[in-house]
């Protein structure tokens, strides 16, 4: 029933809206590259012309839809990324491009963060736990369909992946519009002016139990999403596939996030959330070792370099709903606000790692197995200074 209903669906469809902007164009960078008379360099920049303003962006949509509502909030975002996707379509060189990446990024984030609120706002318990999993398998199956999804535009041109983008959000802004209730009602809305915003962010800064838990979530996603920064590179040089192949690593490791996602489902109200917690780091740390191991000792094997990334993600993905509502928990009357800073700390390490950390380990699968080795430690280090995972209590209320 959870699959089918129509509020569930659309929140899904919003938080999908960033893994589209980022991956549906990957297969078209070397066409890119070519039209637009420019470098793999500077194609490779519009991932980070697009992360950056996102994530900065992502310091404000929270706090904005605490104060105005959260519909609104999606109707002003969505439309801004809008105006930047027809601008990608219609761009003649890498700058405009670059620009038009911007708006893009400035916009689209108000659909993820608004929609990690809304869903705390309409659920609890249990029943959060089994909502926020859906939400994730949905969202999970972005990454897989994206790059088919472009490779499949692609063989009328580059440009209509971003007409394609167009039309996506323009639905979806009329959906949400139209059937998502508004979650924060007027005499529940917060002031939206330098000093409140300040406040409610010094709030989130000084709470070491929401710091580590969204640090968690940051890099426990982090050492899977280098893989898909790195795919041009980890699959063509490094596993002899083509641009018109990226499903053989979006389409094994989203099932294995929604295999994870499943589980967390399927288990909610029945297995103590710190059971599956600990159970899910356990996995990871055990998948992310082995796949390092691999890497050094043997040969490149297709399948395998791939089945080590779709396995880590079911430990991922199991854990994400967990961690995630009981960051939201933190702070119930600006649950918006936590998105906001929940969804900033994601998007701030995933730009690390693409601007910085993808370049340095894409030489080899060896020294990507490394990176995720070490991303991942970061956020098992993360979780264990958490309050709830040390008092041995349960995640969920």
């Amino acid at each position: 029933m959870l699959f089918i209903n129509p509020r569930i669906l659309i929140l899904a469809s919003l938080t999908a809206l960033a893994p589209f902007a980022i991956d549906t164009y990957l297969p078209a960078f070397h066409v890119m590259e070519i039209d637009l008379s420019t470098n793999s360099n500077y194609i490779q920049q519009t991932l980070t012309f697009y992360l950056i303003p996102y994530t900065f962006m992502t310091i404000f949509h929270g706090a904005i839809s605490d104060s105005i509502g959260r519909i609104k909030t999606i109707k002003y975002g969505l439309t801004l990324f809008i105006i930047g996707s027809i601008g990608c379509a219609l761009s003649t060189s890498i700058e405009m491009l670059w620009i038009s990446r911007i708006l893009q990024g400035m916009g689209g984030g108000a659909g993820n963060v608004v929609a990690r609120a809304m869903v705390r706002d309409l659920y609890s318990g249990a029943m959060a736990q089994k909502v926020m999993a859906t939400v994730q398998i949905i969202f999970g199956i972005a990454p897989a369909i994206a790059p088919m999804v472009g490779g499949l535009l692609l063989n009328f041109n580059w440009q209509s992946i971003f007409i394609f983008l167009v039309i996506y959000s323009i639905l979806i802004t009329f959906f949400s519009t139209r059937f998502l209730p508004e979650t924060v009602d007027e005499k529940d809305r917060l002031p939206f002016n330098m000093h409140s915003v300040l406040t409610r962010y010094k709030n989130l800064l000084i709470d070491n139990n929401f710091i580590f838990l969204v640090l968690a979530v940051s890099f426990n996603f982090s050492a899977f999403f280098l893989y898909v920064l790195a795919s041009p590179i980890f699959l063509v040089d490094h596993l002899g596939l083509n641009s018109s192949q990226f499903g053989y690593l979006f389409i094994p490791t989203v099932t294995g996030m929604i295999l994870g996602s499943f589980i967390s489902k399927r288990t909610a109200g029945i297995v103590s959330p710190d059971k599956l917690l600990k159970f899910a780091y356990t996995w990871m740390i055990l998948i992310a070792s082995v796949n390092v191991f691999f890497c050094y000792f043997f040969q490149n094997i297709l399948w395998i370099n791939i089945g080590f990334v779709a396995l880590y993600n079911v430990g991922m993905a199991s854990a994400m709903p967990l961690i995630s509502i009981k960051a939201l928990d933190c702070f119930p009357k600006a649950r918006g606000t936590a998105a906001s800073g929940q969804a900033f700390s994601q998007m701030f390490i995933s730009s690390i790692v693409a601007g910085v950390v993808v370049p340095l380990v894409w030489g080899s699968t060896f020294t990507l197995s490394c990176a995720m080795l070490f991303i991942f430690l970061l956020g098992y280090f993360s979780i264990t200074k958490t309050q709830s995972w040390n008092d041995n209590k349960s995640f969920l209320n």
